[in-house]
C-alpha cells in the first residue's frame, strides 16, 4: 500500500470501506458520488454482496483489510462498518498503516480494545472519527443550539429507542454477540452527552431476555438504564428490539430534555409522512437518494463530513475520547444488567 496522508494535493481523498452490509453500502455510495473523493475498494467477505458492490460502484474489492493494505492501493482513510463485535482488527489495521478512520458507533465492546484502537491511532498518526450519526439530525442539533444559548441548568433527559424484532432475527445475523444496548444505545448516551456537556458517573440496569432467547438468539430483549450524570442531572435510556413487526416503523425514537427553565420533545421516527394502505399504516421517510442517485440522510452527511476533515477541512467531530467514554459506560451497563448493582463509569 502507498500512504499519502498529508498530500492532499495530489488529487481526490482515496477512501476504502470495510463492511459492505446496509451501512457499509452507504458509505461506498456516498463516497463514490462525493466530488472530492475516489472510492478505492470494499473489504466484504460475503462474495455475492462484494460482487453486487463491485458491479454497481466499478470498483475492487476484497476478502479482508489484510488484503487491500498489501493491495498497493493508495489510500487516505479508511471506513469500518463491520458489526459491532468486530470492530478491533480492521481498524488496528488501518490505523497502524498511518489512515484515518470513521468507525461505526460503538467503537469498540471493551475497553481493552477500545484502548488498543487508540494506541494504534498514536502508532500511526490517524484521527479517529466515531459514527454518532445523530450528531448531524438537524432536530438535535437545534436543540443542542438553544441549550448552548440559553444556558439553563440540566434537570434530566430521557430516551426510548427501540426496533421490531425483525432487526435482530432477521436483518443482523450477529444479534447473539449483540444486544440493545451495545446496538441501539451508543446513538443516545453520546447524543445525552452532547447535549448536556456532562458524562455519566455511574449507572444501574434492569434487563430482559426470555423473547429472542426463546428464538434461539441468546441477547437481551430490551435493557433500560439510569444514569447518574457529572452535572447532577439524571439520564434514563430504555432500549430494546422485540417489538412487534406490525408497527409503522422498524424503529421508534423520542428523546426528551429537562432543564430548570424548559423542555424538549423529540420525535425522530414521527417526522416523515404517513402512508396508509387497506393492510396497514406506515411511515414514509425521505428518500434513500436523491434524483441524481447520491445517498441522503445522516449517515450520508457524516461520511462527507469525514471525507472533508481528511482532506483538510477544520471540523469538530467525535472522536476516540468519546468513544472510549460511552463504550466504558456500556460496559458498566452490563455489568450492572449482571451484578443488580450500581455500577461505577470510570472517566
Amino acid at each position: 500500500m502507498t500512504l499519502r496522508k498529508g498530500a492532499k494535493d495530489m488529487g481526490p481523498t482515496r477512501v476504502g470501506v470495510i463492511g459492505g452490509g446496509i451501512r457499509g453500502r452507504i458509505f461506498a455510495e456516498t463516497t463514490h458520488h462525493h466530488s472530492g473523493a475516489e472510492l478505492v475498494a470494499v473489504c466484504e467477505p460475503n462474495r455475492d454482496r462484494a460482487t453486487a458492490l463491485g458491479d454497481a460502484l466499478g470498483i475492487q474489492t476484497f476478502d479482508s483489510v489484510d488484503e487491500l493494505l498489501s493491495s498497493g492501493a493508495e489510500l487516505d482513510a479508511v471506513v469500518v462498518a463491520t458489526p459491532d463485535f468486530a470492530h478491533e482488527q480492521p481498524a488496528v489495521a488501518a490505523l497502524d498503516a498511518g489512515l484515518d478512520l470513521l468507525i461505526e458507533k460503538p467503537l469498540a465492546t471493551s475497553e481493552e480494545e477500545a484502548q488498543r484502537i487508540i494506541a494504534a491511532a498514536v502508532r500511526g498518526g490517524g484521527r479517529i472519527v466515531v459514527g454518532f450519526e445523530n450528531r448531524w439530525n438537524p432536530l438535535f442539533s437545534a436543540v443542542h443550539h438553544r441549550l448552548r444559548s440559553d444556558n439553563h441548568r440540566m434537570v434530566s433527559q430521557r430516551a426510548l429507542l427501540q426496533d421490531t424484532i425483525f432487526v435482530p432475527t432477521e436483518m443482523l445475523s450477529w444479534a447473539a454477540k449483540s444486544s440493545p444496548a451495545w446496538f441501539l444505545m451508543p446513538h443516545v448516551l453520546d447524543m445525552a452527552t452532547w447535549l448536556s456537556g456532562a458524562r455519566p458517573v455511574d449507572v444501574f440496569a434492569r434487563g430482559v431476555n426470555h423473547v429472542l432467547r426463546d428464538r434461539g438468539v441468546d441477547t437481551w430483549d430490551r435493557v433500560s438504564a439510569s444514569f447518574a450524570m457529572s452535572d447532577g442531572s439524571i439520564l434514563d435510556l430504555d432500549c430494546g428490539w422485540v417489538q412487534p413487526t406490525g408497527k409503522t416503523s422498524v424503529f421508534e425514537f423520542r428523546f426528551e430534555v429537562e432543564t430548570d427553565a424548559d423542555a424538549y420533545v423529540i420525535d425522530v421516527d414521527a417526522t416523515g409522512a404517513r402512508h396508509a394502505t387497506a393492510a396497514r399504516t406506515g411511515t414514509l421517510g425521505a428518500l434513500e437518494h436523491d434524483n441524481r442517485g447520491r445517498p441522503q440522510g445522516v449517515a450520508a452527511d457524516m461520511m462527507r463530513d469525514f471525507i472533508d476533515l481528511v482532506s483538510g477541512a477544520d471540523l469538530d467531530l467525535p472522536g476516540a475520547e468519546q468513544g472510549l467514554l460511552i463504550t466504558r459506560a456500556l460496559e458498566a451497563v452490563h455489568r450492572s444488567l449482571e451484578t443488580g448493582s450500581v455500577e461505577p463509569i470510570t472517566s
